[in-house]
C-alpha cells in the first residue's frame, strides 16, 4: 500500500543474493582492469612489483570511492548522522531498510570475490598472506555487523575506514606515475588521525553510553538482542573499551612508526644529493689552471716586459 514501510531480515537466501553479487563483481573487477588500469599500465612502463600494486591500488580506489559515495548517502538518508542517538536506540535493529540490507550484500559479495581474484590476477605469493588477512578481517567485520545487528554503528565505521583507504591507494597510483609527488601521503596522514580519533569515540559514545541505556537489557537471541545485558556491568564495558583502545593504540604506533620511517628515508635521500652536489662543486673548483708566463694581447702570449716569451733567432751573416 501507498505509505508502508518494507523492512528485511537476513536469512539463507542472503547467500543466494551474495552469490550473484560476486559474479557481478568479477565481472566489473575484468572491466575496470582491462579499460582502465591496463591502458594506463601500457604508458608507464612499470615493473612487474609495482604493476601489480598499481592494480591493486586502482581496483581498490574505484571501490573505496563508490562505497563511500554509497554509504555516506545511506547513512544521510537514514539520518545516522544528523541523529547519533539512532545507532543504539530501539536495539536490537533486526530489521533494515532496504538499501541498508543491499549494501552489506554488496560488500560481502565484493568482499568474497576478491579471494578468486587472487588467482584470477595471479597475484606474487609474497602478496597473498597480506591480502588474505585484509580480506578476512573486512569479511569479518562486516559479517558481524550484519549478523549481530549493529548495522548503524557498521555502516559509520565502513564510511571512516574507507575514506582513510581511499586516500591511501590514490596517494599511491600518483606515487607510481611520479615518483617525486609525495603529496597526497601528507593528505592521507592527516585523514588517517582523524579517522581514528573519530572511530574511538564512537566506540566510546555507542559502547560506553548508549548500549548501557537501552530499554531491553535481557539475553534474548531470538530477538536479536545479543550485547545490552553484557553491556550493562561495568566491569565488562571497562574491559572492552581497553580492549578498543588498545587497538587503536597499536594502530597509531604501527602508522606513526610508518611515518617517521618514511620522513627519514626522505630526509636521508636530500642530504645524499646535497653531499653529491656539493661534492660535484668541489671536482670541478679542485680541476688544475693552466697557467702561462705572460699575458695574452690580441691572441699573442707577450712577455711581462712586453717581448714575445719565444727567442728570435739571428740571422747568419
Amino acid at each position: 500500500a501507498d505509505g508502508e514501510l518494507v523492512q528485511y531480515h537476513y536469512g539463507l537466501k542472503d547467500l543466494v543474493t551474495i552469490l550473484f553479487y560476486i559474479f557481478i563483481a568479477i565481472v566489473l573487477h575484468a572491466v575496470v582492469q582491462e579499460y582502465i588500469l591496463d591502458k594506463i599500465n601500457r604508458r608507464l612502463h612499470l615493473s612487474k612489483v609495482k604493476h601489480s600494486k598499481f592494480n591493486e591500488s586502482g581496483q581498490l580506489v574505484a571501490f573505496h570511492l563508490t562505497s563511500v559515495i554509497w554509504c555516506l548517502y545511506v547513512v544521510v538518508t537514514e539520518g545516522y548522522i544528523s541523529n547519533p542517538r539512532s545507532l543504539w536506540e530501539n536495539y536490537p535493529h533486526v530489521y533494515l531498510p532496504y538499501q541498508v540490507k543491499f549494501f552489506y550484500l554488496c560488500q560481502l559479495a565484493y568482499w568474497l570475490h576478491a579471494l578468486p581474484e587472487l588467482y584470477f590476477q595471479k597475484v606474487r605469493k609474497e602478496e597473498i598472506p597480506r591480502q588474505l588477512r585484509c580480506i578476512t578481517l573486512y569479511l569479518l567485520h562486516i559479517a558481524g555487523a550484519y549478523l549481530l545487528n549493529l548495522t548503524r554503528l557498521g555502516l559509520i565505521l565502513l564510511l571512516l575506514q574507507y575514506l582513510a583507504e581511499f586516500f591511501f591507494h590514490m596517494a599511491r597510483l600518483v606515487y607510481f606515475t611520479d615518483e617525486n609527488n609525495e603529496k597526497l601521503f601528507n593528505v592521507w596522514a592527516v585523514v588517517f588521525v582523524v579517522t581514528r580519533l573519530f572511530t574511538l569515540t564512537l566506540y566510546i559514545l555507542v559502547i560506553g553510553f548508549g548500549l548501557p541505556r537501552v530499554e531491553s537489557q535481557a539475553l534474548d537471541p531470538e530477538r536479536g538482542n545479543f550485547f545490552s545485558f553484557l553491556f550493562n556491568n561495568i566491569l565488562f564495558r571497562m574491559s572492552v573499551l581497553l580492549l578498543v583502545c588498545l587497538f587503536q593504540a597499536s594502530v597509531m604506533w604501527r602508522f606513526i612508526h610508518f611515518q617517521l620511517r618514511r620522513w627519514r628515508e626522505y630526509w636521508n635521500e636530500q642530504s645524499s644529493r646535497k653531499r653529491a652536489a656539493a661534492a660535484a662543486g668541489t671536482k670541478q673548483q679542485s680541476k688544475p689552471l693552466k697557467r702561462d708566463s705572460g699575458y695574452h694581447e690580441n691572441g699573442v702570449v707577450k712577455a711581462e716586459n712586453g717581448t714575445s716569451p719565444r727567442t728570435k733567432k739571428l740571422k747568419s751573416p
